[in-house]
């Protein structure tokens, strides 16, 4: 196997929930040697406890990395991040805006001690100048404020917001990203960064298809539950099936003739209501019970076999418990099974970021809060034993 592509990368991670510590994960994931850095009764998640649903992303977001405790509410501690930033590549943080710098620990302060450090910082509004600047930010206020949440929903229903956690998920490859490409560009300048994440410019681009429709139609428009946005495709649902429901779209003229086909309705390509995409868009209530009415009468499997088969876009809606268990995701290694001290086998999900001829580290267990730190503090910092006791007794560690 080959090297991985961070290796010899060196990076805190002071990463907290979602944001920070996926950013943190991909870099783990990429070979780079990541320390997670938490408070000395842990981070927000592992704080939760064993029986909170927060169990399951924190021993996913936070495998091979090696873990240590700093108080930096103390002096002590503060020095001694002070001393292991001039032994690292990258820091990653999303803390609310305004934490690290109020200790003295902002970017500017920890640039000045290693000039090639990266220091990269995701929250909700970005670092630059702006009446959000300091506003608090979490997933589901950033899909609020992002318009995200005043197009999702049914039509006649309230804003909703997604239970996937997107705006922070999303923020944190964006931080990872930049991480990269900061990486890459002091490969020719010698120089470290800072890199400026914010989740609402990160959420932003995903509401293309919207925005278009807005701009086109001169007025926001209603949701519409799982149609295109605009009603301007069709079919572009969910469907009913005998055991559950499926998702299909038909996004050329191509696709709905070969859907007749596998529908078995050759008849349907030559009626005026459904000739073309700007006639089956006026049409919409009848193409959907027209393709309800097929799919009803079929199992999932059949439909997606069939829909495959003909070339047309279909994929089964999956529960949770089919999705942990989905035998591509296994097949390809980006799921993997272990054994979880509180909650069982369960499936933790790979790094999506692949090689054809890399393959990732193996999945190591999260570590206890501070495992590592007393070797991290004296393999980079040359603290001895006496004065990592010295630091234990006034909660510095």
């Amino acid at each position: 196997m080959k090297q991985q592509p961070l290796s010899g990368v060196t990076v805190l991670d002071f990463g907290q929930v979602y944001n920070g510590p996926y950013c943190g994960f991909l870099l783990a994931q990429a070979g780079a040697r990541v320390i997670k850095v938490e408070s000395i009764i842990g981070e927000t998640l592992r704080a939760r406890g064993k029986t909170s649903g927060s169990t399951y992303p924190f021993a996913n977001l936070n495998t091979n990395k090696e873990c240590i405790t700093l108080n930096i509410k103390t002096p002590e501690a503060r020095d001694m991040i002070r001393q292991l930033v001039k032994e690292v590549d990258v820091l990653v943080q999303n803390f609310a805006p305004g934490t690290l710098e109020k200790f003295d620990l902002g970017p500017d302060d920890l640039r000045a001690i290693n000039p090639r450090l990266i220091y990269a910082m995701s929250t909700g509004y970005g670092a630059t100048e702006g009446p959000y600047k300091n506003y608090l930010g979490m997933d589901i206020t950033l899909q609020a404020i992002s318009g995200a949440m005043s197009v999702t929903g049914e039509e006649n229903g309230p804003p909703m917001k997604t239970p996937a956690a997107f705006a922070d998920f999303i923020a944190g490859t964006h931080l990872y990203s930049g991480i990269v490409t900061a990486l890459y560009a002091r490969e020719q300048s010698g120089e470290g960064a800072t890199v400026d994440i914010s989740m609402q410019d990160c959420v932003f681009p995903t509401l293309s298809t919207v925005i278009g429709s807005y701009y086109h139609e001169g007025k926001p428009l209603p949701r519409a539950g799982s149609r295109h946005p605009a009603k301007s495709i069709a079919p572009y649902n969910v469907y009913e099936a005998a055991d559950g429901h499926v998702a299909i779209i038909c996004i050329r003229e191509g696709h709905w003739r070969k859907f007749c086909e596998a529908m078995e309705r050759p008849d349907l390509k030559d009626d005026d209501r459904f000739v073309n995409m700007q006639a089956r868009s006026q049409h919409i209530d009848l193409v959907d019970e027209t393709v309800n009415t097929w799919t009803r009468a079929r199992s999932r499997d059949e439909i997606t076999r069939i829909c495959q088969d003909n070339g047309v876009i279909c994929a089964s809606v999956q529960t949770i418990p089919e999705t942990l268990e989905d035998p591509h995701m296994l097949a390809r290694g980006s799921l993997n099974k272990v054994d979880h001290p509180g909650l069982g086998e369960i499936s933790l999900f790979q790094t999506p970021i692949r090689f054809t001829d890399i393959d990732p580290p193996e999945i190591q267990s999260v570590q206890s809060l501070g495992e590592s730190t007393d070797s991290i503090l004296k393999e980079l910092t040359g603290i001895g034993d006496e004065e990592l006791a010295a630091l234990k007794d006034i909660d510095a560690i």
